[in-house]
């Protein structure tokens, strides 16, 4: 026994001794979180319980990050059928307990309350490389309709709730790990126009606020007052920032209440109002950096479970930039998916932190690659 105890704790001071954080990686999220901050405290008429509120999460976040960072890669492929069964059943959870405006999204645990649905983004991916990481690659249509299953049954809960933005979001999540596993690209071709053929017969099931969100992508104007009001007064701040933007905390439409959901899911017009086309363009590359930084760690992983993990964690943080850029510009509907580590919440920021976890352990156990 004694020798047991004594391995164990060879192995947890190994684990605490050995780096494990990619500094270029690190160091351009330590710069989008700041970056978040500085907007959201703006964004919030200067409210600093709110900005501390999100800081204490956000540090949260981190330490979580710093903690997977830790956890070889193989001890996590073994917990990932584990945890996306855990995550499951706490969707179940939130159907017969849930709680939300409108909706139930959220559990209340007395102690912490949060939104399971966005454990998935980083459980689903895990577990779909982790199903196809024993299999031949590229998948079989067997193999396919496996992973068709394990996707449809949390999308399909989260989607109930009704959360459609966040159940898309899980539906890409698998199915980037999908992707990257070498499908052949007639079978991708395949699937994109099942999608496509099944829109139609899809719009019918959707909720009424849905369908008047895509008719408010194409005519916002119908109704400016009231459904049309969110695209209309977002794309007005983003206008009206021009080149350089007003100013930190000098943009009227968040400051006189014109722009709704202004720390959360509209931020990014209230950053491009402050700071203009070329504060966006810099945001936007700092973004497009750990996207690149986050596919090459996928590049260089030594195996095919950490390779389509590490893959599927990074393009679904380049969805969320890329919907949630749309959305504010009037280019998609308005779908409630918020800004990366910029938006305020908890739940995504530290599920998205803890992905980023599991990327500098990937890359701690990386092949030896040049670069």
């Amino acid at each position: 026994m004694d020798g047991i105890f004594a391995q164990l704790r060879y192995r947890f001071s190994g684990m605490l001794r050995r780096p494990r954080f990619d500094l270029p990686l690190a160091g351009a999220l330590v710069l989008l979180i700041v970056i978040g901050l500085m907007t959201q405290y703006s964004a919030s008429d200067l409210d600093r319980d709110k900005a501390i509120a999100q800081g204490v999460r956000l540090l949260l976040g981190v330490l979580l990050m710093a903690l997977v960072s830790r956890v070889p890669p193989s001890t996590l492929r073994n917990w990932s059928p584990w945890l996306y069964l855990g995550s499951v059943i706490l969707l179940v959870l939130v159907a017969l307990l849930g709680e939300g405006r409108g909706s139930h999204r959220w559990l209340d645990l007395h102690f912490v309350r949060f939104q399971p649905s966005e454990l998935l983004k980083l459980t689903m991916p895990m577990m779909v490389a982790w199903y196809l990481n024993q299999r031949p690659l590229p998948p079989g249509w067997a193999s396919l309709v496996v992973v068709s299953v394990l996707i449809a049954i949390p999308a399909g809960l989260i989607a109930e709730q009704p959360d459609l933005g966040t159940a898309l979001l899980i539906v890409a999540s698998g199915l980037f790990a999908v992707f990257l596993s070498g499908l052949a690209w007639w079978r991708i071709g395949l699937i994109i126009g099942s999608v496509v053929a099944a829109a139609p017969v899809a719009w019918h099931f959707l909720h009424e606020y849905q369908r008047n969100r895509v008719r408010m992508l194409l005519d916002p104007e119908s109704d400016p007052l009231g459904l049309g009001w969110h695209i209309i007064q977002s794309k007005i701040a983003v206008g009206s920032g021009g080149l350089w933007g007003k100013g930190w905390h000098q943009g009227t439409q968040s400051r006189l209440e014109f722009l709704p959901e202004h720390t959360t899911d509209f931020i990014f017009s209230v950053f491009a109002e402050e700071w203009g086309l070329i504060g966006v363009l810099l945001l936007l590359a700092l973004y497009v950096f750990i996207i690149g930084r986050g596919l090459w760690i996928a590049a260089s992983a030594r195996d095919t479970y950490s390779r389509l993990l590490a893959g599927s964690i990074t393009m679904v943080f380049f969805v969320y930039v890329m919907v949630n850029g749309g959305m504010i510009t009037g280019m998609l509907p308005v779908v409630g998916v918020p800004l990366p580590l910029i938006s305020y919440g908890g739940t995504s920021a530290v599920s998205l932190l803890a992905g980023f976890g599991v990327l500098m352990s990937i890359h701690a156990h990386r092949k030896r690659v040049a670069g």
